[in-house]
């Protein structure tokens, strides 16, 4: 099997790639955890400068999760604690808590666990014909806590409301407009755009790069976080029947019927 997380490296940027195109570099349980291996292994590297995470080959970020294995993966409560807790939260405080400058470089398809990594980058440049969006109202459950704080940092509640409870599909002016990217170039020129931005930020002051990351992290106000009886009341929608709904309707492909059971 090729490898799902592919790194290299252009003297101080490091690149890191969403690796499965096959199925639109959707994000499964070995490239969670191997993301946050690869993320905490860089951010202790004091040679690197800036690290710019893409998915592989220009038709998406990454669509998402690998919704197949959710029925085996976190089909029950303790399973989907460790999947969303330990290791798709791990991988998306990995890339936040980098302490080099992250910056996203968006192609395509940018949704749901795709639309979580991007938002723990520092920057986001995308192409205009890029898409962005949470459509999880669909498929029957709820954002995990641990992954819906990372959007609420971004976008602010009422952006993401809209998107949860919509479920719409976002372009890159609208996306832009809501503050969920930081610029937007044409498709032809948004990998060149996106390492020249890594360029102008490996020639500035590394050190005064990583302070500034902390500041504003350190600046920036922090929810109260939940409980644990609170985090496993959030996946509640396990037992419910629009669940399975949800992922049988995606699975074969059709409209989903929801009953509120």
């Amino acid at each position: 099997m090729a490898e799902e997380i592919l790194l290299s490296r252009d003297g101080a940027i490091a690149t890191v790639t969403l690796n499965n195109p096959a199925k639109l570099n959707a994000v499964n349980a070995a490239m969670w955890r191997r993301l946050r291996e690869v993320m905490t292994a860089l951010s202790g590297d004091d040679t690197l400068r800036c690290v710019v995470l893409r998915g592989a080959g220009d038709k998406a970020f990454a669509a998402g999760g690998d919704i197949e294995e959710f029925l085996t993966q976190r089909d029950t409560l303790e399973k989907a604690l460790t999947y969303h807790e330990e290791w798709v939260a791990g991988a998306l405080n990995a890339v936040r808590d980098c302490r080099h400058p992250t910056v996203a470089l968006i192609q395509g398809a940018c949704i749901g666990g795709g639309l979580e990594i991007a938002g723990q980058c520092d920057l986001r440049i995308c192409g205009r014909s890029a898409r962005f969006g949470a459509p999880i109202n669909k498929l029957g459950f709820s954002m995990a806590p641990g992954e819906l704080s990372g959007l609420l940092a971004l976008a602010g509640p009422a952006v993401a409301l809209e998107l949860l409870l919509e479920g719409r599909i976002l372009g890159a002016d609208e996306a832009y407009g809501k503050g969920l990217v930081t610029r937007v170039v044409a498709d032809e020129a948004v990998e060149t755009e996106a390492y020249a931005t890594a360029h102008r930020i490996a020639a500035g002051a590394p050190l005064a790069a990583r302070a500034h990351k902390q500041l504003v992290r350190r600046l920036t106000a922090v929810p109260q976080g939940l409980t644990f009886e609170e985090t496993k009341a959030s996946f509640a929608f396990l037992d419910s029947e629009d669940y399975r709904e949800g992922l049988a309707a995606f699975l074969e492909k059709r409209s989903p019927r929801f009953t509120g059971k």
